[in-house]
């Protein structure tokens, strides 16, 4: 055993008794976050405006600070962004994560010297907990690539905003420094398709053991490995044993990965985002991943088939219940405040406190990170048309995560009433619409993770069939926009 794999394995003993600590108290925990992040607020604008120095009870909480989503919560933000201090949460943020928003463009959120560290340490702390409970540190002797955004920042009024990837960049600790791929430089390449032969070319020759990215990204990586090495990829890293990931469902790609490998390898799943890391799978043996109590996040809980009634009950983290779908809402130390992040999720263990990620509260479609939502095809469909003949009976999307041939793409079965003249132009004019909607869309797309968009059309009351089929015709039974699987589209494709 080498001295980096005994030192590992003593320090993730240490972070595993200092995590069970506070998962074995997790309302003393979740209490005290709540308190501190209170108090810290107290004279912000928005504790102001709130009455927080008045809020002593969660209960008082719910009454002063509604559920907000970010169009909710803009006003504020956009102050803070033109670099007002002490707005959202004392002084100013170290950085905005710059995200894709739904109905304003981009969004920006905040980063605070408080929050930013539990960004950085639940990361470490997912493989400290892996080493903690098999025992495997060999890998911290070999190269880790973490396949992820640019790291150039801009600057915004005094702060840096950029991509959360590339933010995160910056804080890999030094000891970690001669061990990290790619180099600084590759990883500043913009053109997604060009970084990743790049790195094929960085990493060819080295000793890899940890890989991790997006699935869908790291599929490419590994499709380029294949082709150059002629070997599957497990064979060109013999010791390559451990593959992390997040912002994805993992299982439509497992087959394909294994294939790609030749074998079996570790994983990881992690809960991260840019408006807090929640949680990450603490164990190879449990299904779910520690929700992350003493990160500086207070969590409250809607069950998902309440949340658009009137006054949905909140719920905290003592009061859930197994298998029930949450829509996640977070309150935090960056200035977040009864904040919907949109995610749901359901718990898998109340001892410790795990869950899974169930989906978004609307359907959506983010095989590849898109984040591509109802409104979003909508307008661009309606933009698409214009004041042109073409008329549709019904639509629906879903992802192609494994075409026969050329990159993978957003699918749109149409049932036309009046077909376009130019098919072609048609689904150009739609896919430029999405691309100026949703910049995580048309990052895929320059960055040829995604190729643009491809229209299927199905055939005259073919939806009516396919609800049919499934005994939903009729009544106040719907279509959904967007799948982020193939369910609805093989289905249709059978019609």
């Amino acid at each position: 055993m080498s001295l980096k794999s005994f030192l590992a394995k003593q320090f993730a003993k240490s972070i595993y008794k200092k995590t069970k600590s506070w998962a074995d108290n997790p309302i003393e925990t979740q209490q005290k976050v709540f308190e501190d992040i209170i108090r810290q607020a107290k004279n912000t604008q928005f504790g102001i405006d709130h009455h927080f120095d008045s809020i002593n009870t969660f209960h008082d909480f719910s009454k002063k600070v509604p559920i907000r989503d970010y169009e909710a919560l803009k006003q504020y933000v956009d102050r803070v962004v033109q670099g007002e201090e002490n707005v959202l949460w004392k002084g100013k943020p170290l950085y905005f994560a710059k995200t894709s928003g739904t109905t304003s463009g981009a969004k920006y959120i905040p980063l605070t010297k408080e929050s930013m560290p539990f960004h950085i340490e639940a990361a470490r702390n997912a493989i400290l907990h892996y080493i903690h409970e098999t025992g495997n540190a060999d890998f911290v002797n070999g190269k880790m690539i973490f396949l992820q955004g640019s790291p150039i920042l801009e600057e915004k009024n005094g702060i840096q905003l950029g991509r959360l990837s590339g933010i995160v960049a910056h804080f890999v600790p030094k000891y970690l420094q001669k061990n990290r791929m790619p180099t600084f430089e590759t990883n500043c390449i913009e053109d997604w398709e060009t970084k990743v032969d790049a790195i094929v070319e960085e990493t060819f020759h080295e000793d890899m053991t940890v890989i991790s990215g997006i699935p869908s990204w790291v599929q490419m990586y590994f499709e380029k490995l294949q082709q150059k090495g002629a070997k599957p990829v497990g064979e060109l890293f013999k010791n390559f044993n451990l593959f992390i990931y997040g912002g994805v469902n993992f299982e439509p790609y497992r087959a394909k990965f294994e294939n790609l490998i030749g074998r079996k390898v570790d994983s990881i799943e992690l809960f991260p985002a840019s408006e807090g890391f929640f949680a990450y799978q603490d164990s190879q043996k449990e299904k779910g991943m520690l929700l992350l109590l003493n990160s500086g996040i207070f969590y409250e809980f809607i069950k998902s088939d309440e949340f658009f009634t009137e006054s949905p009950r909140r719920y905290t983290i003592g009061e859930v219940e197994l298998n029930v779908n949450y829509v996640l809402i977070i309150s935090t130390n960056a200035g977040l405040w009864g904040y919907n992040i949109g995610d749901t999720v359901q718990f898998t263990s109340l001892k410790p406190y795990r869950v899974i990620v169930s989906g978004r509260i609307k359907h959506f479609i983010s095989a590849f990170g898109e984040h591509v939502i109802g409104k979003e095809v909508e307008h661009a469909l309606k933009q698409a048309m214009g004041n042109t003949s073409i008329q549709i009976n019904e639509f629906t999307v879903a992802p192609q995560i494994t075409p026969s041939d050329g990159l993978p793409y957003h699918e749109w079965f149409i049932e036309f009433e009046n077909e376009p003249e130019n098919e072609v132009a048609f689904a150009e004019a739609i896919d430029n619409a999405m691309r100026t909607q949703n910049t995580y869309y048309d990052d895929l797309i320059v960055g040829k993770v995604l190729q643009k968009l491809v229209v299927t059309k199905v055939a005259k009351n073919g939806f009516q069939e396919y609800m049919k089929s499934i005994g939903k015709l009729g009544g106040q039974n719907k279509i959904p926009r967007l799948s982020n699987d193939r369910t609805i589209a093989d289905l249709l494709k059978r019609e």
